[in-house]
């Protein structure tokens, strides 16, 4: 969600008369925090990690909308023939074909590597893959040209604001786990601006924001 509040902070903040403080970090990072007590006024996260927040009388069952689903995707770098992920042994075979690949780390909780590692675990190639890997360790977009692989698979988002790298398409819908990736805004039970939170919520679940979204390959519930 990031590339997508970057692109709509302004419009909000102009709109709405309100100023965002945002911060970033993987959804399991941010599920302990506010179990921790940390101080917010809305919550984005995925919609497993939101429903269990809610569950604790963290976030507002009532103020949760769905915003979007997203999913893994595949990028190369700009000028490489785009490999063939058609379906599960394509993108298997593609995979084992590349120099390097790189995915984010999924000992710092970024749901696109967990996921990721059940996949190559599924497919019988995670030994191939380790011996070739390039762990992110922070947002694809943010990560230094001496980190990267010539094959990335990350969130599309991520891929289509990296400069040097364009966007293959997404992963066979049979390794896919969509319900990982639907993102959830929420109203924190602790909300110090609750109008604030609200006004928020209702814009991103917005058609205006769903258009920011699709253009970021994602899937906006509001359409």
């Amino acid at each position: 969600m990031k590339p997508v509040l970057a692109a709509l902070t302004n419009e909000f903040e102009r709109t709405s008369g309100y100023k965002l403080a945002i911060r970033y970090d993987p959804s399991i990072v941010v599920k302990s925090r506010i179990e921790g007590g940390a101080s917010a006024d809305v919550v984005i996260v995925q919609r497993p990690v939101a429903n269990e927040l809610a569950r604790q009388g963290k976030i507002n069952q009532r103020s949760m909308v769905t915003l979007a689903r997203s999913g893994l995707a595949v990028g190369v770098r700009q000028g490489m023939t785009k490999p063939d992920i058609s379906n599960v042994e394509a993108f298997k075979q593609t995979l084992l074909a590349a120099q390097s690949v790189s995915y984010p780390n999924a000992e710092m909780g970024y749901g696109s590597g967990i996921l990721f590692r059940k996949i190559i675990d599924r497919l019988g190639i995670t030994e191939q893959i380790d011996a070739k890997a390039k762990l992110q360790k922070r947002p694809f977009s943010e990560v230094p040209p001496e980190e990267q692989a010539d094959l990335v698979v990350a969130q599309p988002t991520q891929i289509l604001m990296a400069p040097a790298f364009e966007l293959v398409g997404m992963i066979p819908d049979d390794l896919q786990d969509y319900s990982a990736f639907t993102w959830t805004a929420g109203v924190t039970s602790i909300a110090q601006e609750p109008a604030a939170a609200a006004a928020l919520v209702k814009f991103l679940s917005s058609s205006k924001a769903a258009l920011v979204m699709k253009k970021m390959s994602m899937e906006p519930a509001a359409f």
